[in-house]
Parts: structure tokens; C-alpha cells; sequence
């Protein structure tokens, strides 16, 4: 079944809902649709990358606009529906990658629908989907997020759109009661959760830390604590998870405190929050760490090192003596925690591209203390630079936090859906 949705405003477009076998309702031929078509937005391009276990379509557009999808066999399909008064460029295409999806075709089945065939070589279901408004020169984005699933569950969602689409076009006034709305909102997910996991955001810096300083006087401290808020109340929104600060107000936090903070709490996520600096003010872009003795670069190293060294700005010298002896299933246990913490990065840091501007290689390791639980997976986000004029100029946007907040909610969503 199609489920049509806004980002100001989320409703069904039933005018433009047909049955699966995709037939183009009176109105979509009609003189009435004239005036709505020319106001519609065009399809400027689309690309899909595809691996074993996941697939995204990006559709380019000239404006926001609905888009819908449904399940379809014979063969096995996943359709996208824009409301578009046209595509540009290639009809077609095969997807950067192999796995769920090999290649996708495009059609224009109306006077203001542009639909997409995504070809699966698996069973798949749409895992999240939304638009991103136009940013810092890139287009209205509609992004589709897909993962495997098994053959019966995929065969089991074309019989359910099936059966909504034919009920659907029998009786379309009716057809708000038939269809159940699924929701674009950052964090959300089409696949129902069976617990809410609970996600530490941890704040960095605090107290007489104040970390990172413009020439004007904005603290890392502070910018830190503004978007941990923002973050919380994306992810309280989603109803998907339960959600925690190591810190509320202004206030310092030994590193090895906010590590325990998380182990005392059985936390399935740490997130810690950073925006840093550096001597080179041309360097930006957000990044997202994991634990790793050895650093990236010579830059992540000094980042790393900085953050280590904020324990002894609070009076605090941690232990520095080392175990005798390793228990073998404590350092098992370590390596899945990293495992688990590389699957969250990469979900985050997917979710981030095509959202703002992000480092050359915005997947990064480097030796933060504050990453090293061994049984908590944990990921380390660094905002931007306050070096640099442009970061400097988005952290503190309100508007651009919250950007980045959805964003990284849609990433730790993926990361849970995933690893079901």
C-alpha cells in the first residue's frame, strides 16, 4: 500500500493512491489536474547504492513534495512514488554496489507522479524514509532507506499492500480508515521495536572544562549541552527510546565518571558529544569516532589526547596501574562492544551525509578515554570545528543542531534496527 507523506504536515494524498497494478486514476488525465501539476516539483537525479544488507535511494528534487512505496512481486519490486511533475536525465540505472537492490527504472505514470522500480535480489522492506530540505547548496532530498528481510516477510508485505491498494480503489472515501500511516519522523521506523533501548548522550566538557572557544567567546561546553537536548527530545519524540544525559547543567564530569555512568546504567548506546579546534581553520565537517589505540591521523590523535587530558583540568589522575592478569572473556567482550560501536558509527555517519557537511572520511578512530567501555558500545561525535568560521557560524544555529540531531537519530535507529 502507498502511504503518502508531508514534512510540514503529514497526511495521506488519496487522490494519487492506486491499485498495485498501477493504474492511473480519471483525475490524473483530467483538465483539473492542470494547475496542481505546474506547481509540482521535478526529479533532478537519483542514484542507489546497494550492499548485502542495505540499500538507499536519494532522489534530488526541485522542491519538498509526497512520496509513497509499496511491495510488489512477479518480479520482486519496491516502488517509489513522488509527486512530480517530471524526471530529468536517465530513465534508469544499475546501483552503486551489489546486494539487496541491482538496478531501478523510473517512469512517468501520471501528469504529476514520477514512480521508481528498485529491482531486489532478496527479500527487502523500506526501513525509514524522509525529505531533507535544500542546505548549504544541496537539493530537497528524499531519502529511502531499505534493508534485507526474509523471503516470507517480504511476500507477506506485497499480500498486506495488495489488499490495502484493492480496498483502496473500491472505496476511496473510506480510505483514510484502511491505510495505516507510517511516519517520516527522525528516529521513527517502519519496523516496530520489541524493547525501547536506553541511549546515553553524554555532553562534553562542563564546568571550569570548557573545552573549545571561539574568538567570540562561544564554549564547547555549551554548544555541546544545546544539542545533547536537542538530540534527547528527537529521540524521546520517536517513542523508540528511552534517553539519559551524563550531564544537565554546567557542570564538570570526570571522563572516567561518564564511562561508569553508562556501565552502572546497562546503557545500550554512548554518545558523546564534542566540537572542537584545531590550528588549521580551513579543517570542518562533523565526524564520528570509535576506540582505537591507533589514531587516524596526527589530527585525531591531538583531539584524542586533548579529551584524555580534561580529567586533570577537574583534579583528577586516573589509575594508571594495568591488571596482572586479562580475563579472556572481558576482552572478548571488549572486541564485540568495538564491533557493535563500528556498526553505530557507520549508521550514524550514513545518515549524516547527505544531511550537512561532514569530513573527507567522517568515519575516524582515535584513543578517547571516554569510548572505552568494555561492554557498552560507544561513539564519540564531533559537530564541526569552532576554528572555522563556517562550523562556528552552524553550531550555533539552533536550526542546524536540530538538522544534525535528526540525523544522528535516524543513524542510532539504524544501528537498532539492524542489530534486532
Amino acid at each position: 500500500m502507498f502511504h503518502f507523506l508531508s514534512k510540514t504536515a503529514k497526511f495521506v494524498w488519496l487522490l494519487c493512491i492506486v491499485a498495485v497494478a498501477g493504474v492511473a486514476t480519471a483525475q490524473e488525465n483530467g483538465a483539473s489536474q492542470g494547475s496542481a501539476v505546474s506547481s509540482l516539483p521535478s526529479v533532478l537525479a537519483v542514484r542507489v547504492t546497494s550492499t548485502p544488507e542495505r540499500a538507499r535511494l536519494i532522489m534530488d528534487l526541485s522542491a519538498e513534495t509526497q512520496f509513497a512505496f509499496v511491495s510488489l512481486s512477479g518480479p520482486n519490486r519496491i516502488a517509489v512514488d513522488v509527486r512530480a511533475e517530471k524526471f530529468v536525465g536517465s530513465d534508469g540505472g544499475i546501483a552503486s554496489g551489489t546486494g539487496l537492490i541491482s538496478n531501478y527504472k523510473m517512469e512517468q505514470i501520471g501528469a504529476d507522479r514520477v514512480r521508481t522500480y528498485l529491482s531486489l535480489g532478496g527479500g527487502a522492506q523500506v526501513q525509514q524514509a524522509y525529505v531533507l530540505a535544500a542546505f548549504e547548496g544541496q537539493p530537497t532530498r528524499l531519502v529511502v532507506d531499505i534493508i534485507g528481510t526474509s523471503d516470507d516477510l517480504f511476500l507477506l508485505k506485497v499480500a498486506e499492500d495488495a489488499q490495502a491498494s484493492s480496498a483502496i480503489a473500491q472505496n476511496a472515501a473510506n480510505a483514510a480508515d484502511t491505510l495505516t500511516q507510517i511516519s517520516d519522523a527522525p528516529g521513527a521506523s517502519q519496523i516496530e521495536a520489541v524493547s525501547r533501548p536506553l541511549i546515553l548522550i553524554d555532553p562534553g566538557h562542563g564546568g571550569i572544562d570548557g573545552g573549545a572557544e571561539t574568538a567570540e567567546g562561544v564554549r564547547e561546553k555549551e554548544i555541546t549541552l544545546l544539542f545533547a537536548r536537542q538530540l534527547q527530545e528527537v529521540l524521546i519524540a520517536s517513542g523508540r527510546y528511552d534517553v539519559a544525559l551524563t550531564r544537565e547543567s554546567d557542570v564538570a564530569f570526570w571522563l572516567e565518571q561518564r564511562v561508569q555512568l553508562a556501565r552502572d546504567n546497562k546503557a545500550d548506546l554512548f554518545v558523546s558529544i564534542h566540537a572542537d579546534s584545531f590550528d588549521d581553520p580551513s579543517i570542518r565537517g562533523a565526524s564520528v569516532y570509535i576506540r582505537d589505540e591507533e589514531a587516524t591521523d596526527v589530527l585525531d590523535k591531538v583531539l584524542a589526547e586533548n579529551e584524555n587530558k580534561a580529567d586533570l583540568l577537574s583534579g583528577f589522575i586516573p589509575d594508571a596501574e594495568e591488571p596482572a592478569v586479562v580475563n579472556i572473556l572481558v576482552e572478548l567482550m571488549r572486541r564485540e562492544m568495538r564491533r557493535q560501536s563500528f556498526i553505530a558509527a557507520r549508521a550514524i555517519v550514513d545518515q549524516l551525509k547527505p544531511s550537512i557537511r561532514v569530513r573527507r572520511f567522517p568515519l575516524r578512530r582515535a584513543d578517547f578515554f571516554v569510548l572505552q567501555s568494555p561492554d557498552v558500545p560507544a561513539v564519540l561525535l564531533e559537530l564541526g570545528f569552532l576554528s572555522n568560521s563556517s562550523d562556528s557560524e552552524n553550531l550555533v544555529s539552533p536550526a542546524w543542531r536540530q538538522r544534525v540531531a535528526e540525523a544522528v537519530a535516524r543513524g542510532i535507529t539504524s544501528f537498532f534496527d539492524g542489530n534486532r
